[in-house]
């Protein structure tokens, strides 16, 4: 994935759509779609149940599932959908954070960037691969670095679309930072663009949230020089 600068003032080239998401924006649409029965059936009968539908799509195409490397497949993607790539949509998945007290008194921003990340665009179920920079100030408490990035891994492991990505990481930060002073920004290549429709396979998404402190110019421009330097 080609990484594009991050401007304050202006946009990078044309191809690089930013979203700045704000706090005015915090409304439910910032939730992933599910039903109220989501987790009425456990894991394994989604596994099951999966299968046999995924086994059907393969023999309207025309496959053959006696073939030995077909016969698996229905079974594997079952698994990879309920226990790997969709994982995230499970609340029970989410990794446990602890916080500690900034001993330090460290009070500048902390910087977690380039978090590789694999999604999948909730409109044609294909792979959204991107990275995510997120900072924040602490509020007098810290998280460990790994966790940082566990978050935006249990994001990402829905079908999603980036700008609600962004939006959640961001408020989950904030609710286990508990400070509102939190940014994250995202530049991703979507295969729904690249590998089929126009085919495009230069050009990247960028969506934005800026919350506290990150509102003030010279801060988000501080920050954004951090995620740019080389």
């Amino acid at each position: 994935m080609k990484q594009k600068e991050i401007s304050l003032n202006t946009p990078p080239i044309s191809k690089m759509n930013i979203s700045d998401e704000t706090e005015d924006h915090f409304i439910s649409s910032y939730n992933t779609p599910l039903r109220k029965d989501a987790f009425d059936i456990d894991d394994q009968k989604k596994i099951e149940l999966i299968e046999s539908r995924f086994k059907e799509i393969m023999e309207i195409m025309g496959l053959d599932l006696n073939d030995d490397s077909l016969k698996g497949t229905p079974h594997r993607v079952a698994k990879m959908y309920v226990k790997e790539i969709f994982s995230g949509l499970n609340p029970k998945n989410r990794p446990a954070t602890k916080l500690f007290e900034n001993k330090y008194n460290y009070d500048e921003m902390l910087v977690e960037k380039d978090i590789t990340f694999y999604s999948n665009c909730e409109h044609h179920f294909v792979p959204i691969i991107g990275k995510a920079h997120v900072a924040y100030f602490s509020s007098g408490k810290v998280i460990g670095l790994s966790k940082i990035n566990r978050i935006v891994q249990y994001y990402a492991k829905r079908p999603q679309v980036q700008e609600r990505l962004t939006v959640q990481i961001a408020n989950d930060l904030k609710d286990t930072l508990q400070t509102k002073d939190v940014a994250v920004v995202i530049d991703a290549t979507h295969l729904c663009v690249a590998s089929r429709g126009v085919n495009d396979t230069n050009s990247t998404t960028g969506t934005a949230h800026f919350s506290g402190k990150f509102r003030e110019e010279l801060i988000r421009k501080e920050f954004l020089n951090f995620i740019n330097a080389k």
